[in-house]
């Protein structure tokens, strides 16, 4: 394997002493010859956990070359970070650049680099589909738009289990697509759909997207800020007037929180008085 032209490798290594490796050369030198004067010339760093955290990655399904391109380290350094030089008789590295490390211990295993069939937490997944049932989508049409089983779907609803990436990223998608839209109520029988989805998740507990924040709704740990001493017709005034801000009619907000027109104006009065009186 021999390196691209221009790089320190090939000037170093593969002995070429073309004008760009002897340029490569030469910016090396001038940048060692700095860092030494100023008492920061640190060339090397132990390779051992860097190799680490890149099998770690590739466990989790990103492939060493995905590696190299989000991190933009060169090829030929990563295939010797972890598997050496055969053709040179070279082990794997034992020491790398500090760029180098600090650009591959940038690269998480987050849901964005992981392969498509890799399996991650769940929690991220259930919760978004929780939030779409909770304002009256229908789990059958949340499947089709997923394309995925209904019944897969209802499982990961309901227990803990983990979810492929592929799944997590289109739920995360059609979350992001939907969370804020109504769902289909043109004719009676997507009416009824609509209000049995909203039923089936209050009494099951399942808070709208309202409830939950983007920087926590994949986090376990975290809880739906549906406020801990707010009555239901609190939290109703509360969406209400949040969802009409962002431009619905008080009858679609209404179908949206599953309550009659005329008892969601009263609640505004009641909420409207409160905040007066306040």
């Amino acid at each position: 394997m021999r390196y691209e032209h221009g790089t320190l490798g090939a000037a170093k290594i593969d002995g070429c002493n073309c004008d760009a490796c002897r340029a490569a050369d030469r910016r090396y030198m001038n940048r060692r010859y700095r860092l030494m004067a100023y008492g920061q010339w640190q060339p090397y760093v132990d390779a051992a956990p860097v190799r680490d955290h890149v099998r770690r990655l590739q466990e989790f399904g990103v492939g060493w070359m995905t590696v190299a391109r989000l991190s933009g380290v060169p090829r030929g350094s990563m295939s010797k970070l972890l598997y050496g030089d055969g053709p040179r008789g070279m082990a794997p590295s034992k020491r790398v650049r500090p760029a180098t490390a600090a650009a591959l211990l940038a690269i998480e295993p987050s849901m964005d680099v992981l392969a498509d069939g890799a399996m991650v937490d769940g929690t991220g997944t259930r919760r978004r589909m929780q939030a779409l049932v909770a304002i009256g989508w229908p789990q059958a049409r949340l499947a089709e738009r997923l394309g995925v089983d209904r019944t897969n779907l209802n499982k990961a609803l309901r227990g803990d289990m983990p979810v492929r990436c592929r799944t997590a990223r289109a739920a995360r998608a059609l979350y992001d697509e939907l969370w804020d839209e109504p769902p289909p109520a043109d004719g009676h029988r997507e009416k009824i759909a609509s209000n049995r989805a909203r039923n089936y998740a209050r009494d099951r507990g399942w808070v709208p997207p309202l409830a939950w924040d983007d920087d926590t709704i994949d986090d376990p740990a975290a809880v739906p800020d549906v406020g801990a001493e707010t009555s239901r017709q609190d939290a109703l005034f509360e969406n209400c007037e949040e969802l009409l801000r962002q431009g619905f009619t008080l009858r679609q907000v209404a179908e949206r929180l599953g309550v009659a027109e005329s008892y969601l104006q009263r609640v505004r009065v009641r909420g409207r008085r409160n905040l007066e009186a306040a």
